[in-house]
Formats: C-alpha cells, structure tokens, sequence
C-alpha cells in the first residue's frame, strides 16, 4: 500500500472517531451533555451517587466546575462498593476531608484526554502513559485489549475505562470500575 493510500485511511478513520463524538452515551440512565460541566452532568448520573456526595464532602465542587480543562476517572457507585466496609461513610465525615480530597483528585488530571489521546500516548510511551494527577501522584493508563484502557495506581490496582469519552463543556469523563488510591 502506498503511503499516500495509507494516510488516506488514517485521515478517513480519525473523521469517522471524530464523528463518534458526536452524541455522548448515557451515563448512569441520563443524557450527558457536552454544553454542561463535569459536577452538571455527574449529578444526573444514578450510577455516580457516591462519586457526587463525596465530591461535596470534599469541597470540590467548584473545583471540578471551574473551566479546567480537566479528565476524570469516575468511579461507580460499584467501584465505591468495592472497598471494605465503612469506608466511604468513613471518608466522607468531616475530619476525613484532607483524606477524601486526596482520593479524588487522585482521579483527575489537567487537560482534555480524550480514548483515543490516551491509546496514541500509550502506543508513544511504549505500552503505557503516565499522567501527573491533580494530587500529585502519577496514574498509568494501558491498553487493556482492542479498544479498552486500563488505569493503575502506585499500589499496582486496576480500573478498567468501562465508558470512556463522556466530554464536558469544562473536559472529560472516563467512567472506570474501580476506586485508585494514591501512596
């Protein structure tokens, strides 16, 4: 094939992935909307519950309604589940907020990191792309398959990217099946 041909089918395949950002999936049984911020459109969602009183507790609401750009890695209310017991009531009370801030802002980064961003940073990090998290901490996004991403923290826990690309007037939602934890 000539390069020509070949940059032709690139040039084609980036304006069909383009296209399918289109229309935002349902998240959680809602319609997500680009025109709105990501605390806009998480609130609606009835699988974020848990994402959303913790993002009050925490005192980041403004935050994560500011103009970022940002991309996050929401946890479900099942990802939240996932942790032993107690833990969430736990974190959300009072004295835990500089403990909860911390746990979700593990799960957000600055900029605009769309599936197909992260799956070009993977392939020119050699396997994986380190991001820098708002905490401070690194994630490291993998392939996980054709068309899947994974997201590990320090302590080698995996969450998968189960919705990605739910794009936000102020950024970018992935929806991931697990609660990373910084060091």
């Amino acid at each position: 094939m000539s390069k020509t041909k070949l940059f032709a089918i690139i040039a084609v395949s980036a304006v069909l992935a383009g296209a399918a950002y289109a229309a935002n999936p349902d998240v959680g049984g809602a319609p997500m909307s680009e025109s709105k911020n990501i605390i806009e459109n998480a609130v609606n969602s009835k699988d974020h519950t848990t994402l959303v009183a913790a993002v009050k507790a925490a005192g980041l609401v403004d935050t994560l309604q500011g103009a970022g750009p940002f991309t996050v890695f929401a946890p479900t209310n099942e990802a939240f589940a996932k942790l032993p017991a107690g833990t969430v009531d736990n974190l959300v009370k009072p004295e835990n907020k500089a403990t909860l801030a911390k746990i979700l802002t593990f799960h957000v980064v600055a900029g605009r990191h769309t599936a197909p961003a992260l799956m070009k940073e993977v392939k020119d990090g050699g396997g994986m792309a380190k991001l820098k998290t708002v905490e401070g901490e690194e994630l490291v996004v993998r392939q996980a398959g054709p068309g899947k991403l994974s997201v590990t923290d320090r302590k080698g826990a995996v969450s998968m990217i189960t919705i990605a690309d739910v794009l936000q007037s102020n950024g970018v939602i992935h929806v991931v099946d697990a609660v990373l934890m910084p060091m």
